[in-house]
């Protein structure tokens, strides 16, 4: 099992700290570097600074909200990364939600996964070279009664694998046919089948395998004797994504939650972020509700865990630091790549 890390995200972050920890993970022989996109950075210009100042490790998008930006864009956005990279790219993309989508971008939230299915089709014909045309419910290029033409982009030097960031079951499902590798989240390595049953699915529908989509998920670590100050900061975070990641009516981290068997609590949750009640909905995030769903614990019980992720499927883990401090951050790196090198 490798490792990844991630930088950005919607929180406010010191992004410079955060390139020059991923410069450090570089050197330390670290996977991939996943850029989030939410409402901060966004998910590219990060990545094409450290495509100048690292080696070997791979660059990934994750994600690029394709609401946000046109396929063809994605398209050469991604070729011009892969390029300057020698290759290192991975290009993610996903449907975001309704908050954002309708509240930050200005388009409608309506038919996410069919936005999702001519996103990937365009973009993968976008790197084959052809003239792109589509004729989609969301996309047509060119436009109709326009004065527009099909042009072609160059393809890109290297190949650019696709990552799908998808939680629903049919978005899931979808993944399994098409991807060249998923991004989880809300993922337990004890409930694995919340997300792998559909991802299986998909791929047999295809005629793939499962071992076909490179799995990379997210796991919130720390590794400490005395860990009850990062279960409560951890307890935080969960309570922000089942209450405050989505509408009433759609949030996707909720329904994975509840899929692992947490229905009931992820409600209340979601409930009391909902009416404002903040200080209860952190209550009512359970302590399994953050174990089984990270690696928090001494040597021994992070040990444990690593090899419960490998032994559930997991092919990379990119790891969510609860520190914010660099040289924290370097030290648990070490350990954790330590231990994966251990793993059976």
């Amino acid at each position: 099992m490798k490792v990844a890390i991630s930088i950005g995200g919607s929180a406010p972050v010191d992004i410079m700290s955060q390139i020059e920890f991923a410069i450090c993970a570089d050197e330390m022989g670290v996977d991939t570097v996943w850029s989030a996109e939410g409402w901060g950075e966004d998910a590219v210009t990060s990545l094409t600074f450290l495509a100048a100042r690292t080696k070997r490790i791979k660059l990934g998008a994750g994600i690029m909200q394709i609401s946000a930006r046109a396929p063809t864009m994605t398209a050469m956005t991604a070729r011009a990364i892969s390029n300057l990279s020698a290759g290192r790219f991975l290009l993610g993309l996903g449907v975001s939600g309704p908050q954002v989508v309708e509240g930050l971008h200005s388009v409608r939230y309506n038919q996410p996964l069919t936005r999702l299915r001519e996103n990937v089709e365009i973009i993968r014909q976008t790197f084959s070279g052809a003239k792109v045309a589509y004729q989609g419910k969301h996309y047509q290029i060119p436009l109709d009664d326009s004065e527009g033409k099909s042009i072609r982009v160059q393809k890109p030097i290297y190949p650019i694998p696709i990552y799908l960031a998808t939680i629903s079951p049919r978005a899931l499902e979808y993944t399994g046919r098409v991807a060249d590798g998923w991004l989880g989240a809300s993922f337990s390595p004890d409930y694995s089948d919340a997300h792998f049953e559909y991802i299986r699915r998909g791929a047999e529908v295809a005629g793939r395998k499962f071992e076909d989509i490179e799995i990379h998920v997210p796991c919130s670590i720390a590794i400490d004797d005395d860990w009850t100050a990062s279960i409560e900061k951890r307890r935080s975070e969960v309570a922000f994504s089942l209450g405050a990641m989505g509408s009433k009516k759609t949030n996707f981290y909720n329904d994975a939650y509840a899929r692992a068997g947490f229905g009931e609590e992820a409600s209340h949750v979601q409930s009391h972020w909902i009416q404002g009640r903040y200080e209860e909905a952190v209550s009512n995030v359970t302590d399994a509700m953050v174990t089984k769903f990270s690696a928090i614990g001494d040597k021994r019980e992070v040990q444990a865990r690593l090899q419960s992720y490998k032994n559930a499927g997991v092919d990379v883990l990119v790891l969510r630091f609860l520190t914010d401090d660099n040289s924290s951050r370097v030290t648990i790196l070490e350990q954790v790549l330590e231990m994966t090198s251990d793993l059976v």
